[in-house]
């Protein structure tokens, strides 16, 4: 692709004015009936030498920021329940299981995660797409109390229900 020497200038003058990559493509389409795709409008901006500047950021409002706020401050607003629950906790029954749920899950899986039940033993699970629950711990021929069994299947329903899996 070849811009003339005009062309470039009004490219350079976009991204100085603070359009995005888009922006740029649409402008260009318009003005200079040439059609690009995203990538050659940022190979462009790239060969010109530019660079895109981020609306969002601006140096003034870094500055504001103070070194002593952190992501915790924000817990502590009023009405917590307006507040995403960013790291879920881990559901527990009345014997001591812990289930947590895997924000990656296992590949062939619908849900993965990891048990802890009451005796200590730490295992992984995977719930795949016809409901079979797996189950896998270290020790190859662990098996769980039926009561930690019962309440391990309790803890990830109630683990699915919270994150809308019904």
């Amino acid at each position: 692709m070849k811009l003339n020497d005009e062309q470039k200038t009004l490219v350079t003058q976009w991204v100085k004015e603070g359009c995005g990559l888009s922006e740029v493509q649409r402008r260009m389409t318009d003005q200079f009936k040439l059609s690009l795709t995203y990538m050659d409008v940022r190979f462009l901006i790239i060969e010109l030498g530019l660079d895109i500047q981020d609306k969002q950021k601006s140096s003034a409002a870094a500055q504001t920021i103070s070194p002593a706020s952190k992501p915790a401050d924000f817990t502590a607003a009023s009405d917590t329940d307006a507040i995403p629950e960013l790291v879920p906790e881990p559901s527990t029954g009345s014997g001591g299981v812990i289930v947590d749920i895997d924000r990656l899950t296992l590949p062939g899986s619908m849900v993965s995660g990891t048990v802890v039940f009451s005796d200590g033993v730490k295992a992984n699970w995977s719930l795949d797409q016809t409901g079979r629950l797996a189950l896998g711990a270290k020790d190859k021929n662990y098996r769980p109390s039926a009561q930690d069994v019962q309440e391990f299947q309790m803890a990830i329903a109630r683990e699915l229900q919270k994150r809308g899996y019904a």
